[in-house]
């Protein structure tokens, strides 16, 4: 029987962290970039939603690799992070939070994207018409309509971020209490055959995934209810 309280916790600390302050981010930045592609008729539609969807098909292994060329301080890009603020991108949690942002951008787009394209087009005109700025459409009509979606993608871009393991793992590497998040802690647990520690982590994951994915579905389904869908 092992003792609970001495297994550290400190991976899921990190891992939590890491997906609230990616998820943040990727808010953030997902908002403008979502309306662009839902309200566009550009030619480079298909190509935007291509670029933006990569990091679901693509291998774990190929993105992060990437990732770690980007980052690194043979880069432009992590050269400039180094020499002028002093920031290692490589190999630290603040590299964590980078390549976070791109592996988990789609779940996060994707369903703001489909609330955006779901809106009574109508609605949109009307605020137009009415003399209201592109931005005051947006936060004013747009958003409060697609609560669901804001909701479903906050959440399944904090489930996916908690839970990926290639890229980090690539970028990260292990360093305790930086970038050893639970996920890397469990494979490095199966690694030295400590399988008692890496059962309780993995059904940690486990617990958390499924509390994710019911309260998706449970808000979901209260939603189509409550608007008789």
């Amino acid at each position: 029987m092992i003792d609970i309280t001495s297994i550290d916790f400190t991976p899921f600390v990190l891992s939590f962290k890491l997906a609230s302050i990616t998820s943040v981010i990727l808010f953030i930045i997902s908002l403008p970039l979502a309306w662009y592609l839902s309200q566009t008729k550009s030619k480079l539609k298909p190509f935007l939603e291509a670029l933006t969807a990569l990091p679901i098909v693509l291998p774990p292994s190929v993105l992060g690799f990437y990732i770690l060329i980007l980052l690194s301080q043979n880069s432009p890009i992590g050269a400039f992070f180094n020499d002028v603020f002093n920031i290692k991108l490589v190999f630290s949690f603040t590299g964590l939070v980078v390549a976070s942002c791109f592996y988990s951008l789609p779940f996060m787009v994707q369903p703001i994207q489909n609330g955006f394209e779901s809106l009574n087009k109508s609605m949109i005109e009307a605020s137009y018409i009415a003399g209201k700025s592109r931005l005051t459409t947006i936060f004013k009509v747009a958003l409060p309509n697609i609560k669901p979606a804001l909701r479903t993608a906050i959440i399944i871009t904090f489930a996916h971020t908690v839970g990926e393991f290639g890229v980090v793992l690539m970028v990260g590497g292990s360093i305790p209490s930086d970038t050893k998040v639970a996920s890397v802690a469990i494979y490095e647990m199966v690694e030295t055959m400590d399988y008692t520690t890496a059962h309780i982590y993995s059904g940690i994951m486990i617990v958390m995934s499924f509390l994710v994915l019911l309260s998706v579905y449970i808000f979901n389904a209260k939603q189509n209810k409550k608007f008789g869908l």
